[in-house]
């Protein structure tokens, strides 16, 4: 009896022990029982990440690539730091895993569900697959991710072990906002790799920093259309007016209705008023968005000679619905902030909340609210609003930064329905940790 309470005191003692470093003594094992030590370790808790991490030195590849599987795995707050490390490792399916464990860390479930690591178990020709469809994830816009995260995505963009750890990396940094990659993928455009020029254009597009938009102005006429409509549509995104003669030349000489499409929504999202008669030209056109587009752009030169063309597309009977969203969108833009029943506003603040409409609604009201006078009209509407409009609001008053949606967002943070509640106190954390102002007043 007094032996068997020794040993079960002993193995308590042995339990509650901080995890043992197997690695300082690395050499007394041959790689395949390092690799069961790192197992071992990974079944216990984030205490273990300090052991596991001293295997990323390992010399055996195959060890390094079991402490990088167990660090993911894990999932804590203490794995960036390793992972972070990992990045620097020489082979690409080490830095692979690491890029994804760390987007993982931000972004829960992305290794099980979106990241290329999955590929990797699956066979190369998925791996290979992976960067064929475009990848619209990303954080929440009010998480701020760690400045050593994004400097170990921009050495990887630039001069990781292969081209899908590039293009991943460059993934990477989209999904996480990261602006400290921005060079990088400034760079990485000039790949001659097209998943690379692809991923980087698509994370620019998502970090959304005016800047970089000249930098991709030479893709607008690239000669792989895949590039080409992620280009444009990064140009538009990201108001790059300097880029306007190469997005021109791309609507000239579209090669097809894709091509002229993307062209003529980049010049819209542009709204120079050097584009007013190439807008007049498509706002009469049977393609419904190519007309859409059109009318986009002269709601955004705010000619108000237009408003004729304007109100017959709004009032017009039969037409698709994008038609009437884009004139709605031109309308207001053009001043008409009335909040009646049949008004433009009214149109767009219903369109919220039906299925298909809400995304352009959204984005139409997004861009639109950056005016004080459009601001004040929608607080207005806002005691009639549904909960699908509510939430949708909250989401567009996160992302103004302006002081006056504050009392409206803590007002909606106290609604009655949880959805709508959580929306806004989401929202209120966005805008009030801005870095800065993004929005003028009234324009």
């Amino acid at each position: 009896m007094k032996l068997r309470f020794l040993c079960a005191a002993a193995c308590i003692l042995l339990a509650s022990l901080p995890p043992r470093l197997p690695a300082q003594n690395a050499q007394n094992y041959s790689p395949n029982e390092r690799i069961l030590l790192i197992r071992d370790l990974a079944r216990k808790n984030a205490q273990a990440i300090p052991a596991i991490a001293q295997y990323l030195t390992d010399p055996d590849r195959d060890v390094r690539l079991e402490a990088v599987k167990a660090i993911v795995k894990l999932d804590t707050p203490a794995s960036l730091t390793p992972l972070i490390q990992a990045t620097h490792d020489n082979d690409p399916e080490i830095q692979i895993r690491a890029t994804d464990g760390l987007v993982n860390d931000y972004l829960p479930g992305y290794v099980a569900k979106s990241g290329l690591s999955g590929t990797l178990t699956r066979g190369v020709r998925q791996a290979k697959a992976f960067f064929n469809s475009r990848n619209d994830q990303v954080i929440d816009p009010g998480t701020e991710i760690r400045p050593d995260v994004a400097e170990a995505l921009a050495g990887l963009i630039t001069g990781g072990a292969s081209v899908d750890v590039r293009a991943n990396a460059a993934r990477a940094a989209g999904i996480l906002r990261a602006r400290g990659a921005v060079p990088a993928l400034e760079k990485a455009v000039n790949s001659k790799e097209t998943p690379i020029i692809f991923e980087s254009l698509v994370a620019l597009e998502k970090i959304g920093d005016p800047s970089a938009g000249p930098s991709v102005s030479f893709l607008a006429l690239d000669l792989d259309q895949h590039v080409q409509l992620a280009a444009l549509e990064t140009i538009g995104v990201l108001q790059s007016k300097e880029s306007a003669p190469q997005v021109r030349s791309a609507l000239r000489d579209a090669r097809n209705e894709k091509v002229r499409r993307a062209a003529l929504q980049a010049l819209a999202m542009l709204g120079l008023p050097a584009d007013h008669s190439i807008f007049l030209e498509y706002a009469h056109n049977p393609d419904a968005s190519l007309r859409a587009s059109a009318i986009e752009g002269l709601g955004r030169i705010r000619e108000p000679e237009d408003e004729q063309i304007l109100e017959s597309a709004f009032n017009e009977r039969n037409s698709d619905p994008k038609i009437h969203l884009a004139a709605a969108f031109a309308l207001v833009d053009e001043g008409n902030v009335a909040t009646s029943e049949f008004s433009p506003l009214a149109y767009l603040m219903e369109n919220l909340g039906q299925p298909g409409r809400s995304e352009p609604a959204k984005a139409y009201l997004k861009e639109l609210c950056q005016r004080e006078d459009v601001r004040k009209a929608v607080f207005s509407m806002i005691p009639q609003a549904t909960k699908d409009q509510k939430v949708a609001l909250c989401s567009i008053f996160g992302s103004l930064h302006t002081p006056d949606v504050i009392p409206i967002l803590n007002n909606l943070s106290h609604d009655i329905d949880p959805e709508v509640s959580y929306a806004a106190i989401r929202a209120l954390h966005q805008a009030q940790n801005a870095d800065r102002p993004r929005v003028a007043s009234q324009q």
